[in-house]
């Protein structure tokens, strides 16, 4: 059994008020305290070239693991592009960067160089950070590190409150970040984003060292911070919610026709998708199939409030797909590189269906032993594949199938024992 086994069975209880406590007592007791300033107030938003060189040269003197966060304007604009980026560096002090009107930040991912980059949730921030030249080559994710520690509620603010005792104000996670000039309440609130994300990583180390996780976590930062950016997803359109109503092939072509005119066009306007038409109009559509505009504005989605040009324009989209030849026209669903759903496991597989029972029955157990979500466990998508085709039900064979789908050596370690036992299932 490991250390962390050993100790996850007796979590302290977690209250506001400091760092979770090293003799498995309760932290000092108290209510949490409202954290509405930055220490040094907020910073001026850096938005010139000679602003920028400031703060690189700041940032660069400055010492110990900086704090990185970045907002998006999700729901608003087109894409993942960052609209502001924060930063707060012991020496340093915090800093607010516009990277629409300094988009090179190569400068200051350079001063960075071989510093621990402190995120929380990093994978939702590493893609616009690397658009603008910011790659860590170094990290630690606060989000991740409450999974790994068994954190029922692992957002920042949960994460501060829980852990520090501070309560983080959080009106303004969802507004429109491309808006200029920022308001300053917003501006607070992002400051107050990095505030304490270096102390809330330095009692999470803390944390994890004594459940014996500190080096699982450590492992879990390396392999985000060495992946390479992820593919373009294939036939994106295929993700447009309400997509399981849509059956024949010439609605499936609607769908795709609508959905690429109105990416061309949000991406023209740089807004959100969604704000030029809405998933549900796109399927209703794809559903009737109208024959003309009279009868499009007649769906839902396509209202009295659309002119007619965009009817137009949406007709004509319609249009193409009705004109596709057979061959033209998509497949339904995806072609299928993995396994197959594993609902149809026991008709087309028993014996697999056997061993992924077993193996989910161990996976699920162990992690609530560690006390941790099974998918940070092992990607249950790993588990399906390893029992759909599996290896000789032997350690080293096991423990080579988990590698080659990209585990972790710590997850090797604990999951191969609970596969080769599980594999053995095709035998009962």
């Amino acid at each position: 059994m490991t250390d962390a086994q050993e100790t996850a069975a007796d979590l302290p209880l977690r209250t506001p008020g400091g760092t979770p406590p090293d003799d498995g007592g309760s932290p000092a007791t108290g209510v949490p305290v409202p954290l509405l300033e930055p220490r040094e107030g907020i910073p001026p938003v850096i938005a010139d070239e000679a602003a920028l060189a400031e703060v690189i040269a700041a940032f660069a003197a400055g010492s110990g693991p900086v704090a990185v966060d970045a907002e998006r304007a999700s729901g608003y604009r087109y894409g993942q592009r960052a609209y502001l980026v924060q930063l707060r560096r012991e020496g340093a002090g915090s800093a607010l960067i516009d990277p629409v009107a300094c988009p090179d930040l190569s400068g200051l991912h350079e001063a960075l160089s071989g510093v621990e980059w402190v995120l929380h949730a990093a994978t939702q921030d590493l893609p616009c950070l690397r658009e603008i030249g910011m790659v860590p080559s170094r990290l630690f994710d606060t989000e991740l590190a409450g999974r790994l520690a068994g954190f029922p509620r692992v957002g920042l603010g949960a994460m501060v409150e829980n852990v520090l005792g501070f309560v983080l104000e959080k009106g303004h996670s969802a507004v429109d970040w491309s808006t200029r000039p920022l308001p300053e309440p917003w501006l607070r609130y992002a400051t107050l984003d990095v505030e304490l994300l270096v102390d809330l990583r330095d009692a999470l180390e803390k944390e994890l060292d004594r459940q014996g996780k500190l080096e699982w976590a450590l492992q879990e930062f390396a392999a985000i911070a060495s992946a390479p950016p992820p593919e373009p997803r294939k036939d994106p359109w295929r993700r447009t919610s309400g997509m399981h109503k849509v059956r024949r092939r010439r609605q499936l072509g609607v769908v795709r026709e609508l959905w690429q005119t109105r990416d061309r066009i949000a991406q023209r306007r740089d807004v959100s998708p969604g704000k030029v038409l809405g998933d549900a109009a796109i399927v209703e559509a794809a559903l009737s199939v109208p024959s003309n505009v009279h009868a499009l504005a007649a769906l839902n989605g396509f209202g009295h409030r659309m002119g007619r040009r965009q009817l137009e324009q949406w007709q004509a989209a319609v249009d193409r797909a009705k004109a596709l030849t057979e061959s033209a026209l998509p497949q339904p669903g995806q072609p299928v590189t993995g396994p197959p759903p594993p609902r149809a496991w026991a008709d087309k597989d028993p014996a697999a269906a056997a061993r992924l029972s077993a193996a989910r029955a161990a996976v699920s157990a162990l992690a609530e032993q560690l006390a941790m979500p099974q998918e940070n466990l092992i990607a249950p998508d790993t588990v399906r594949r390893v029992c759909w085709e599996p290896p000789s039900a032997d350690p080293e064979a096991v423990a080579a199938a988990l590698v080659g789908y990209g585990a972790r050596p710590w997850q090797v370690e604990l999951v191969t024992p609970l596969l080769v036992t599980a594999l053995a299932a095709k035998d009962a």
